[in-house]
């Protein structure tokens, strides 16, 4: 057996029926227990934005959101999004909205608990699944199963895609330059040291220096793909209506048949907005908030922005100009539908450069290449971060050195050796750390709901003090019965002791 068909056999166990399903029913659950409170806190949600502030330990609502963002949009909103209507069909888009908006849900809740169970350790915050489900569940084993879970993942599987990603798109703009050796040009050698380099620059220098990097990349490279994509709209508007009820007619009487819809809607929906796939509460636990649930709402609002806003935008923008195939069940070659060279690359940006060109003639290349670089390069860094906070845990609970330089180094590795190989099965390798950090995550949160429902008790004591019209929330974990959020009764006593001496 390959390793191909050993990656392939792999992702077919990880990703069955059963792990897809489980997405969207931990989604629905959350949305009825919360009665939707993705909808219900919308405008709180964006007011939280604009009024968060950093401190000496944390950074803001706004730049937690940032940093989570950066992890969320990658190639996954390009090359992903292209895949999914590739092989699921148009209709695949409709799950990929569906999965959004239950997923905001369980986007709250498991950032709600990062927030939580969140520790302040070597002067900064800390937090994730690996901490709530040792501190909140009780479960040091499964913390430290997710820990090593997300260590290899983000460490190792993940960067490799996305730092793949960026050395085609650098090379898509320049040109593959002398071959060096190999079939390795001057311009790939290049952008592996201009990759490196940032990245060297970037993550050593703390959560800070990542959180002012994606507070200044992520909210300009976002609104200007989807300005791109706004245009190219604007451009077809007569065959809108038409897409849209493609779209919803494809959901249900899909062409690719409602298995592939449903499973690559969801698969690229997950992989992209990473809604309980546990990534997102290691940005949010290190925002300094009044109360867990506000950055529970913040990142509930980046599943927006990321499946129905960023993915969104390419979708139309491939849908409206009809730069797309359709590879269902057929022999290799066929398509169900083909409306482009049937040796276009599905699961690439091809689609989406494509697209831009119809409009934008060669500078839509470029455009998608630089989009590309900047997702792919900031997703990088966000899944460095995650990488981190996990080491960290370990560091945290054993007492022991950190690992954090050699963590550095090996992640810098991987990110060179990402730029210089070739793509070959590396979506696949991607999809099974995503697959695996999902599982382990939903299970944990659904259970720890039913041990102990701290983010219920959360969302129920900030909205009575927001009916109460209070100027500052204040969280009480011990009055509302949740165990072991120790960050937060110390900083209550903090607070009382404060008072007291004034």
């Amino acid at each position: 057996m390959s390793a191909a068909e050993i990656v392939n056999w792999v992702n077919g166990i990880i990703w069955s029926p059963a792990l897809i399903y489980l997405c969207l029913g931990a989604g629905l659950f959350f949305s009825i227990l919360t009665r939707f409170v993705q909808v219900r806190q919308i405008k709180e949600m964006a007011k939280l934005l604009i009024n968060g502030s950093s401190s000496a330990q944390g950074i803001s609502s706004f730049q937690a959101l940032s940093v989570s963002l950066s992890g969320r949009v990658g190639v996954g909103n390009i090359a992903g999004v292209a895949a999914a209507i590739g092989f699921g069909g148009p209709g695949a888009v409709f799950w990929m909205w569906l999965v959004a908006f239950l997923g905001a849900s369980t986007a709250y809740v498991e950032s709600t608990l990062g927030q939580i169970y969140k520790v302040e350790y070597q002067g900064q915050y800390r937090g994730g699944p690996a901490f709530y489900f040792d501190r909140g569940l009780g479960q040091r084993w499964l913390g430290i199963l997710f820990a090593i879970a997300a260590i290899v993942s983000c460490g190792l599987f993940l960067p490799g895609i996305q730092a793949n990603a960026v050395g085609n798109a650098f090379t898509q703009i320049t040109g593959q330059g002398a071959i060096v050796f190999g079939d390795i040009g001057v311009f790939k050698l290049l952008a592996l040291i201009v990759v490196v380099s940032l990245l060297s620059i970037i993550i050593f220098g703390g959560i800070k220096r990542i959180a002012r990097f994606a507070e200044l990349v992520v909210p300009f490279m976002a609104l200007g793909y989807i300005l791109m994509a706004v245009i190219i709209v604007v451009m077809n508007i007569q065959e809108l209506p038409g897409v849209i009820k493609l779209i919803f007619t494809d959901a249900f009487s899909p062409m690719a048949g409602i298995g592939a819809a449903i499973g690559w809607g969801v698969k690229r929906g997950v992989y992209s907005n990473e809604a309980g796939q546990g990534t997102g509460p290691h940005a949010a636990a290190a925002a300094e908030v009044q109360h867990p649930a506000q950055q529970g709402f913040v990142q509930a609002f980046s599943i927006y922005v990321d499946t129905l806003f960023v993915c969104s935008a390419t979708a139309f923008m491939i849908l409206i100009t009809g730069m797309y195939n359709v590879q269902g069940t057929l022999e290799a070659g066929q398509f169900i539908v083909q409306h482009v060279s049937p040796a276009t690359e599905i699961g690439s940006p091809a689609f989406t450069q494509m697209a831009v060109s119809t409009v934008f003639g060669g500078f839509g290349q470029i455009f998608v290449a630089l989009a590309v670089f900047f997702f792919a390069f900031t997703t990088i860094v966000a899944y460095y971060y995650i990488a981190e906070t996990n080491i960290t845990y370990l560091s945290y609970i054993t007492k022991t050195p950190s690992l954090l330089f050699i963590t550095k180094c090996f992640i810098i590795l991987s990110v060179a050796y990402g730029i210089i190989s070739a793509t070959g099965y590396i979506w696949g390798i991607g999809d099974i750390g995503v697959g695996l950090m999902a599982w382990i995550n939903i299970i944990g949160i659904i259970v720890t709901y039913f041990v102990w429902k701290p983010t219920i008790k959360a969302l129920k004591d900030y909205e009575e003090q927001q009916k109460a019209g209070v100027k500052e929330f204040v969280f009480d974990p011990v009055k509302l019965g949740i165990r072991n959020a120790t960050f937060w009764e110390e900083r209550l006593k903090r607070k009382q002791q404060s008072r007291s001496d004034d």
